[in-house]
């Protein structure tokens, strides 16, 4: 049937394709069943047209592969961790390495003062002796006002060497190592490196800043030729 409309004719059958490919795809779906339409999100839309749509996947994937990447470890070890331990509220300059051991042999200190006999340190009992003014962190205090609060350490370390026989074996030595101090520390009557081990040997002298005392380094059975501490671990 066809309708007239001012100077023009239509045909009610006459519609476009578009139009009647969405009506019948309407008809098609059952009764009782809603499609429903997820809304895009504000970035989709916004980059929902060719090239930017791909740009955005793009940087999707990227973020995703950065959260998958194992972060790095920002956490204190070594030196850093040192500055984090604290005594008595007092920070400690000094951390004991991994090989610390208490020694088996009773090493100490024969102290003399202006060729004064002073009492003997027994320098046995711990793995590491911290060596300076501050009375309430430190082992061995040294009270000169040369010396730094912490100057030095004195550190028992389990360490390997070769016997005279070439067979290897391990031992626990004694080290100093100095703290940074303002003054230095002397190892018969040579400054060391700060912050490096210095090994000791029996009969070593050992200063601390401008102090005239001298603390020589002898255990209980100290001989003319030095004797190995050979260590086993239970």
């Amino acid at each position: 049937m066809e309708h007239e409309r001012g100077d023009r004719k239509y045909d009610r059958n006459s519609v476009r394709p578009s139009s009647r490919r969405s009506h019948e795809r309407q008809q098609d779906i059952p009764s009782g069943i809603s499609i429903k339409k997820e809304p895009l999100s504000p970035e989709r839309t916004k980059w929902d047209s060719g090239n930017e749509a791909q740009e955005f996947e793009r940087k999707n994937d990227k973020k995703k592969a950065a959260k998958g990447k194992e972060k790095p470890n920002f956490a204190l070890s070594g030196k850093l961790a040192e500055e984090t331990n604290t005594f008595r509220g007092v920070v400690i300059r000094y951390s004991e390495p991994p090989e610390a051991r208490i020694p088996k042999k009773r090493w100490r200190f024969y102290v003399f003062k202006d060729n004064e006999n002073m009492p003997t340190l027994y320098m046995h009992r711990q793995s590491a002796y911290l060596i300076g003014r501050d009375r309430k962190v430190c082992d061995l205090a040294v009270d000169h006002p040369s010396c730094s609060k912490q100057h030095a350490a004195l550190q028992y370390r389990l360490v390997p060497y070769e016997k005279a026989d070439g067979r290897r074996a391990r031992a626990v030595r004694p080290y100093i190592i100095d703290l940074g101090s303002s003054n230095e520390t002397f190892v018969n009557n040579k400054p060391i490196e700060p912050q490096r081990y210095v090994e000791l040997r029996e009969k070593d002298v050992l200063k601390f800043g401008f102090s005239s005392r001298e603390y020589v380094l002898l255990h209980d059975e100290s001989k003319d030729d030095i004797l190995d501490d050979d260590y086993q671990e239970d």
